[in-house]
């Protein structure tokens, strides 16, 4: 009897100090340095994003916290380093529209489930994508709107090249859901992020693309690349005078105006960790997040780039994200994307 008494106490008394041990493991967090995973090469929005927020969760938990571009498959392949990554706290990834809204549906075969391996922190930012072309390119070829430019793809198939930041992600199905309601064929160029694509799209190697705002923005301001609308609902504050293609459609008229209807296909980014990561480190850095994108600096930093700031709760990104897949799953059927 005193023999089991005694087993019972020695397991209650290992039991708590597991517990305890695991208090203080989440308490003490973080203890090192805290990498973000990109899955894209630098220089594009999803890097833009995380290089801005890093440095404030840096001050806000006296540990670094640096990026790490691991870019390759339409994002897929970073996203899988976190997703199999021990959840700790210490491997977080800035996820994007392509790699948990649209993926799923546009490949047969996904190394990791977006939903089930993930825990969702926050949403960081929403952007709209831009149509856009070479400047030098467009002047040539006499394009100078939508109308213009689909006229001369119509009549010229094939001839113009669309770069993407990758299979998958929103700059790709921009493009196609735009090739889908126009008619027309553009040869894709999938790159392993956006600033690699952008650097030809400026060399003029590359004609066309539908890229995220913030990354392409400083290009448009410059002259050297045209901007024709964007793919967002409404239009930007960054370029107020540019029209969203759904009002493109409608100036152009005809059959473009009900082809163009309810166009929209944009951006976002969110911060994210291993599923099962402690949610007491997950609130954590959700309330740090937030906290940043309301500072003036950051906020005024980002909408001047023409993202817009979120830093919403765990539980209404996970809400947000379900819909965006449910969304994204509609687009991919109706655009016909496929992996190239």
């Amino acid at each position: 009897m005193n023999t089991k008494r005694h087993l019972l106490k020695s397991t209650a008394s290992l039991i708590a100090l597991a517990a305890a041990g695991n208090a203080f493991s989440q308490a003490a967090w973080p203890s090192k340095p805290v990498r973000i995973v990109v899955p894209f090469a630098a220089g594009g929005t999803t890097d833009i994003l995380a290089r801005a927020i890093a440095p404030e969760l840096s001050k806000a938990f006296g540990q670094s916290f640096f990026v790490e571009n691991r870019a390759g498959a339409g994002g897929n392949l970073g996203a899988d380093i976190v997703a199999k990554s021990p959840n700790d706290g210490y491997t977080l990834l800035m996820g994007t529209v392509g790699t948990h809204g649209i993926n799923r549906a546009l490949y047969p075969k996904l190394a990791f489930d977006p939903i089930k391996d993930f825990a969702p922190i926050t949403l960081v930012a929403a952007v709209p994508n831009v149509m856009e072309m070479n400047a030098d390119k467009a002047k040539a070829l006499g394009i100078t709107n939508v109308k213009e430019f689909i006229a001369y793809a119509r009549a010229n198939p094939g001839k113009l090249n669309m770069a993407s930041s990758g299979n998958g992600t929103s700059i790709h199905l921009a493009g196609e859901l735009f090739k889908s309601r126009t008619g027309i064929f553009m040869l894709h160029f999938p790159y392993r992020g956006s600033n690699p694509a952008l650097l030809d799209m400026l060399g003029g190697s590359m004609d066309v693309m539908f890229d995220n705002l913030p990354s392409s923005l400083p290009h448009i301001k410059s002259g050297r690349l045209k901007a024709f609308a964007v793919t967002s609902s409404q239009r930007s504050s960054a370029l107020p005078d540019v029209p969203t293609i759904e009002e493109a459609g409608k100036l152009a008229g005809g059959d473009l105006a009900k082809s163009l209807a309810g166009f929209e296909a944009s951006s976002w980014f969110g911060l994210l960790a291993p599923a099962g990561t402690a949610p007491s480190t997950i609130n954590r850095i959700q309330q740090e997040v937030a906290k940043s994108l309301g500072s003036p600096e950051i906020k005024e930093k980002l909408v001047a780039q023409g993202a817009i700031p979120s830093g919403n709760t765990p539980a209404q990104f996970a809400t947000f994200i379900a819909a965006e897949h449910k969304k994204w799953a509609d687009v991919v059927k109706a655009s016909g994307a496929k992996v190239d």
